[in-house]
This record gives structure tokens, C-alpha cells and sequence, in this order.
């Protein structure tokens, strides 16, 4: 539960203890915006319509609006299969600026600022996917971490996940 707590706060921008659907739904514009990505981006048109279907998904009771207990129910590896790796990759390729499947460090600290990770640990988390030194970070071996974390709250990253709280 500890993790889907920690990605619920990510969530919740405005910390009100809800995920308006204006505050999820506002993620790839922003992210967009702060990766340095044209509006009419046809990733970001992906990335909107993703992001569309996990709220859609989230919202269990359809008023806009997700609670910790609707979002804690919902969440984990089927639903992370279902709709959030899309999403979340759709967010991954927005910052994978040269479009090569992976993140260089630069890209994955930006990326991990816009979904609301603290910047004191990008270097930890990015160290912790960069398993074979490359100074990269596929988006498999990305997602993957996610999934792990939010499914059973294992990840790779999970020091880093956690030591900025």
C-alpha cells in the first residue's frame, strides 16, 4: 500500500486528498511543455488520449474524482498491464528527445521532475535502471520498475522512490 500511496501524493498535484480528472488529464500537456515539445506533437496527442483512458479506468465511480481508497483498489500489475504502461510510456517518449528508446541521464531527471519526483534522487534512481553502465535507460527496463512498484511495491528504484518523501 505504501506505494500506491506515494504515486496517489505524485497524483494529487494539489495535495487536496483527490485526483481531479483536470489535474490527471493535465499531466502530458505539462509534460510536454516541460520537455520542450510542440502542443501539436503527434506524442502529444498520444500521450492525451492515454492519459484519457487510465483516468477513465481510475474513476470506479465516474465523478471525476479519485480517492487513495479508489485509487489503492485499482491499482496494480493487471491494471498497470491494461492502461498505465501506455500512458507512462507515452510520457517516456516525450522526453526521449532523439526518439532512440532510450533516456540519458539529462532526459530521465527531466522526466522524473515533471511526473513530480524529487530532483535529490534522479541520480540515484537512474543509477539503479542502469544496470549494464551504458549511461542509458531503455523504456522497458523503465516501465518494468514502474510496474514492479506500483504491483507489489519492489522496483529497482525503490531506494530512490523512497528516500525523498
Amino acid at each position: 500500500m505504501a506505494a500506491r500511496e506515494h504515486v496517489f501524493r505524485m497524483l494529487d498535484v494539489d495535495g487536496d486528498g483527490v485526483i481531479s480528472r483536470q489535474e490527471y488529464l493535465a499531466r502530458p500537456g505539462r509534460a510536454a511543455r516541460e520537455l520542450g515539445r510542440d502542443a501539436g506533437d503527434p506524442l502529444v496527442a498520444t500521450a492525451r488520449t492515454l492519459h484519457e483512458r487510465v483516468f477513465s479506468a481510475m474513476d470506479a465511480n465516474g465523478d471525476g474524482h479519485v480517492t487513495l481508497d479508489e485509487y489503492a483498489a485499482w491499482a496494480g500489475a493487471h491494471t498497470f498491464d491494461d492502461v498505465c504502461r501506455d500512458a507512462l510510456g507515452s510520457l517516456f517518449d516525450l522526453a526521449d528527445i532523439d526518439g532512440d528508446g532510450t533516456l540519458d541521464r539529462a532526459e530521465f531527471s527531466r522526466l522524473r521532475a515533471v511526473l513530480g519526483n524529487s530532483a535529490d534522487n534522479a541520480a540515484m534512481a537512474f543509477d539503479a535502471l542502469d544496470t549494464d553502465g551504458d549511461g542509458r535507460v531503455d523504456r522497458d527496463e523503465y516501465l518494468t520498475a514502474i510496474r514492479a512498484y506500483v504491483s507489489d511495491g519492489t522496483s529497482p528504484m525503490y531506494d530512490a522512490l523512497v528516500s525523498v518523501r
